[in-house]
C-alpha cells in the first residue's frame, strides 16, 4: 500500500509534522528524495537519500492494534509502503528490494532503521504517548529506510523480490539494537 503525507501542526522544534500519511489509489512514482506527493516536515531527522522510503509491515500493525485498541491504517506509522509477508526489520543494510514488474519497477537499497522520536509519540497520543518511544524501541517493530537506487513506479499489490546482496551485514533490528 502507498501512502503519502498530510501536513499538521506539531508543537515539536518545526512546529508541523508529516507523520499523517494516507493510502493512495492507483499508482505513485518514487524518485531519490521518495514518493512524489510525500512530504517530510524535517529532512534533518527524516527524508533524504538514505531514508527516501520508510517501510513499514501488516504484521506488525497488527501487533499494535491489538496492542492500542483501535485500528492502524495504512501510513499511521508514517511509513511510505506498507509490506505483507516480508518482515522489513530482518531486512540487511544493503539488501536490494525490486517492487513492480517490468521496465517500471522500482529498486530501493535497505539503509537503516527508524528510530522512534519524540513526534511519533505525540502522534500516538492519549495514554500510550508516555513511555511510547521506549516501548516502540524495546519491542524492535521498528520497520526500515530505504535508498531508491532505480526510480520508476509502485502500485498497491506489487510483487516484491528481495535480493540478499549484503550476506552477512547486520539486520535493521541488529543495528538498532547495537
Amino acid at each position: 500500500m502507498c501512502v503519502v503525507a498530510r501536513l499538521r501542526p506539531d508543537p515539536g522544534a518545526v512546529g508541523i509534522t508529516a507523520i499523517d500519511k494516507r493510502a493512495v489509489d492507483g499508482s505513485v512514482k518514487i524518485g531519490p528524495y521518495g514518493l512524489y506527493a510525500d512530504v517530510q516536515a524535517s529532512r534533518k531527522h527524516h527524508g533524504g537519500l538514505d531514508k527516501a522510503v520508510y517501510v513499514y509491515s501488516d504484521e506488525d500493525a497488527a501487533f499494535w492494534s491489538a496492542e492500542l485498541g483501535r485500528d492502524l491504517h495504512p501510513g499511521w506509522f508514517g511509513e511510505n509502503l506498507r509490506v505483507s509477508g516480508i518482515d522489513p526489520n530482518q531486512a540487511r543494510v544493503g539488501d536490494h528490494w525490486r517492487i513492480g514488474d517490468g521496465p517500471d519497477a522500482v529498486e530501493l537499497a535497505v539503509t537503516m532503521p527508524r528510530t522512534p522520536c519524540a513526534t511519533f509519540a505525540r502522534w500516538v497520543g492519549g495514554p500510550h504517548a508516555r513511555g511510547w518511544v521506549k516501548r516502540f524501541a524495546e519491542e524492535g517493530r521498528l520497520g526500515a529506510y530505504f535508498r531508491v537506487v532505480k526510480r520508476g513506479t509502485v502500485t498497491a499489490g506489487d510483487p516484491i523480490q528481495v535480493t540478499p546482496l549484503a550476506t552477512g551485514s547486520p539486520t535493521m533490528l541488529e543495528v538498532f539494537r547495537s
